[in-house]
């Protein structure tokens, strides 16, 4: 007898692999955590094999389980494209939503992938910059939406998250250690006054060993060793880690991640995409 498998279920899976852990899956699928367990457990039970590796602290992939995520996305994928294909969706229209680099990964790309299911005929224009201009955006209306990292929520602005700078380096580097201080940083960048305050604060030398408009540039320079500089928590981007300083370097601040939408409703596909990022980072 052919068995057949469930297709909410393999949605839990594909969040919880893409977003690397159950909590962060539930916000995006708007579920209890309890939710997504069961059902990533009923798929194992149906399939008789372990999914997902739960013996450390981040979960992972089991070889059946990096085996069965490609099924699964093309799975998913072909199911979205009957139901957009065969339904007759109501809105339509174009949504620019406005992101800073630091802040793309690791949630926006579920966001749009969830709003696309939800709203296959909208299409969504993702620009990426500076909080400043972002913000200089939203006030010209070049954008519907925009998240931006700030040290204080400005007017119409909602606060979703707080969390810590953390310096990062190369992988297994030492420009940490180097006296003055190596630093790399992009022209634009919110955080980089701050982080040459607290060193002064400390009575740390330090020098712009990089500056660029590319942020490509910044990470090349940081993970070759050349310079060390700051991310937000959980932002690290690849070839880099976070520095375990040991005290040797201060610590830093928080900052917030801000959503500003439309004060007045630009329609559902709006409203659903705003409530989407506030799940992210729930």
């Amino acid at each position: 007898m052919r068995r057949n498998l469930d297709l909410t279920a393999l949605r839990s899976f594909v969040a919880v692999a893409e977003t690397g852990g159950v909590t962060r899956a539930a916000g995006f699928l708007s579920l209890t955590q309890s939710a997504v367990s069961m059902q990533i457990k009923r798929l194992e039970e149906g399939l008789s094999v372990q999914l997902l590796d739960r013996s450390a602290r981040q979960i992972a992939l089991t070889g059946a389980g990096e085996q069965l995520l490609a099924y699964a996305r093309r799975m998913l994928a072909l199911n979205d494209e009957v139901f957009t294909r065969l339904t007759h969706e109501d809105y339509e229209g174009e949504i620019v939503l406005g992101v800073p680099h630091d802040i793309v990964y690791p949630a926006i790309p579920q966001v749009l992938q969830l709003f696309n299911a939800g709203f296959p005929r909208v299409k969504v224009q993702l620009i990426s910059s500076f909080t400043t201009r972002l913000r200089e955006q939203f006030a010209r209306g070049e954008a519907d939406i925009i998240l931006t990292t700030e040290d204080d929520r400005g007017p119409g602005g909602e606060t979703l998250t707080q969390l810590p700078l953390v310096w990062v380096g190369a992988v297994g580097g030492s420009a940490w250690k180097s006296r003055p201080l190596r630093l790399a940083y992009e022209h634009n960048c919110i955080f980089r006054h701050r982080v040459q305050a607290a060193l002064d604060r400390a009575g740390i030398p330090w020098e712009m060993a990089v500056e660029s408009e590319s942020t490509r540039t910044i990470e090349a320079s940081v993970s070759a060793d050349l310079a060390v500089y700051t991310v937000i928590e959980g932002t690290e981007p690849p070839y880099v880690e976070r520095i375990q300083h040991g005290g040797a370097l201060p610590d830093l601040t928080t900052t917030q991640i801000n959503l500003y939408t439309p004060e007045v409703s630009d329609g559902p596909g709006v409203e659903a995409l705003a409530e989407l990022i506030r799940q992210a980072y729930a």
